[in-house]
């Protein structure tokens, strides 16, 4: 896809927020026509661009159909920013808020699809979801729709680009105080409708019960964001960060209490996927459940900008669970859902490494829907398999490009693998 290039002016009035997105010097003496960063594309001119291009339309005023969506911001708690996500588009808009259907689309296609979602925004307390009015009571009723919902929003003032990255949720583009808004839900999804009105029914069971129903995880990251699950006097907004890993990490924890019971695999399983810049290579040992996932970044990548070599970060944990907050946060437990959704489809546990290598070009967050949703084709494709470990290593580390020490020193599990002596071995 070709890039399109900004309108000047407009590129003058964004520098000032967008510039964040990196050090503000070497932006300056770049100015977007050397490369200074290092990085194939520079990723404020990538943003920019995008914004361009929907914003040339927009005005105090927009007419579109939300897919539907939501964002809640966490600056400020417990009074947080939520509002509508909406492109200048009418008719089925779902395609613009469902990462399940994104495969196949590049770094730039994501970037151009979600700066079209524009914001609306309204100051609310966390603690209105125990009696929704207002804004949050038709944003929920919005949600509770099985197709797009029509709406006309009013702002007091254009939408403009707020510079705003998170490496947890998908970026979305420009945004505004919304002063009026309607919405024209249609059909409720019947599923859903019933889970929001049983407000005796807490927020995990809600949420395993819409899961098996067949409710996508990123519809449930919004109904918990926006209050619509648990107990009635308990119900509260959360953040939509805090909203993605928790629903990651809750059901992901429901589904391995069965993956738990089952007989182990019997042979070693690998399996490899490149998605949005970077590959996935997934090891199966036939042990008892332990999960790890590592992730390395190349120089001129988001979070190792300036670096001379691949820096790394990842963490793990046994058969018991962990108590602790991941190190590499959400990407952890997005894939460590992907990696129990296998395992309980196959009604046996394992052992399972995960790594993922970042090459150059990743240049702004995505979410961790593309690190699920990469993780999950993985899953779903025919794994290499290997009588032993030996020979399952040796095959996963030739498919990655750092070499088998620098996985070795930054692998638990894996030197677990390969040094600890198992009594299978005398078996």
């Amino acid at each position: 896809m070709r890039l399109l290039l900004p309108n000047p002016q407009e590129l003058e009035e964004q520098l000032p927020t967008i510039v964040r997105l990196r050090g503000p010097e070497i932006c300056l003496r770049c100015r977007f026509t050397k490369l200074l960063c290092g990085r194939p594309t520079c990723p404020i001119l990538l943003k920019i661009s995008s914004y361009s291009r929907v914003s040339q339309n927009l005005n105090r005023e927009l007419n579109g159909s939300s897919p539907p969506a939501v964002f809640v911001g966490r600056y400020g708690y417990p009074r947080l920013s939520l509002g509508p996500l909406m492109p200048p588009e009418q008719g089925d808009t779902a395609y613009f808020d469902e990462p399940e259907r994104w495969h196949g689309l590049d770094f730039e296609d994501v970037v151009n699809l979600r700066m079209s979602m524009v914001r609306g925004r309204k100051e609310v307390s966390v603690y209105d979801a125990k009696d929704p009015q207002g804004i949050l009571y038709e944003l929920q009723c919005m949600l509770l729709s099985s197709r797009s919902v029509d709406a006309e929003l009013e702002f007091s003032k254009k939408p403009r680009a707020s510079g705003f990255v998170d490496d947890t949720s998908p970026p979305f583009g420009p945004s505004a105080p919304l002063e009026k808004y309607r919405f024209s839900p249609g059909r409720t999804d019947k599923r859903i409708e019933k889970a929001y009105y049983d407000t005796d029914l807490n927020a995990s069971d809600g949420m395993f019960s819409l899961y098996d129903s067949g409710v996508s995880v990123n519809t449930l990251q919004k109904l918990l964001s926006t209050g619509m699950l648990g107990v009635d006097r308990h119900r509260k907004l959360v953040p939509t960060r805090w909203s993605i890993t928790a629903v990651d990490d809750t059901l992901s924890k429901f589904l391995l209490k069965n993956i738990k019971t089952y007989e182990t695999i019997d042979l070693f399983h690998v399996f490899i996927h490149d998605m949005l810049g970077s590959r996935y290579v997934i090891i199966m040992a036939p042990l008892t459940f332990s999960y790890e996932w590592v992730e390395a970044w190349f120089p001129r990548t988001l979070w190792n900008p300036s670096g001379s070599q691949a820096t790394s970060i990842g963490d793990h944990e046994g058969f018991e669970g962990r108590t602790t907050y991941a190190e590499p946060g959400g990407c952890y437990y997005s894939v460590r859902l992907a990696v129990s959704e296998y395992l309980s489809r196959l009604r046996r546990q394992a052992t399972v490494v995960a790594f993922r290598e970042i090459y150059p070009g990743q240049v702004l967050p995505l979410g961790v829907w593309n690190v699920r949703e990469a993780v999950r084709i993985a899953l779903n494709s025919q794994p290499v398999v290997f009588d032993d470990l030996k020979d399952a290593l040796s095959y996963s580390l030739s498919k990655l490009t750092l070499g088998r020490s620098f996985w070795l020193s930054n692998s638990y599990l894996l030197r677990e693998l390969i040094s600890q002596t198992r009594l299978e071995r005398f078996v």
